[in-house]
């Protein structure tokens, strides 16, 4: 299983951006994936999930309206549309899913957001 975030960045307050994951190793379309921050002294959180099929998604209440995760399977890509960005909302940016009996962690992408 590998995954692999990409599309983070310094970017000011107010601002936007939109990450990637790309994902192999795996049936992509067949799980269920969550977008996962850490930020510089904490412990992780989990931000955003999205089932197999798109159909339902859900938020941790600090980025509810702000945020939109999607996916397209056919590329087997992951997608974090993040709005309104906050000075908190400074993380590592991870994909997630769970495959085989374990969580899988990708390759970070950083997102900075300045006040």
């Amino acid at each position: 299983v590998q995954l692999q975030a990409s599309g983070g960045g310094l970017v000011q307050a107010g601002g936007s951006l939109k990450l990637s994951c790309t994902a192999s190793g795996f049936t992509f379309g067949s799980l269920d994936v969550s977008w996962n921050r850490q930020a510089p002294g904490k412990g992780p959180e989990w931000v955003s999930g999205i089932t197999t099929d798109g159909g339902r998604t859900d938020y941790v209440d600090s980025v509810k309206g702000r945020f939109a995760i999607s996916r397209d399977n056919a590329k087997n890509t992951l997608y974090l549309q993040m709005n309104d960005l906050k000075p908190e909302d400074t993380a590592v940016y991870y994909c997630t899913t769970g495959y085989g009996g374990a969580i899988h962690w990708g390759k970070g992408t950083q997102v900075t957001v300045s006040s």
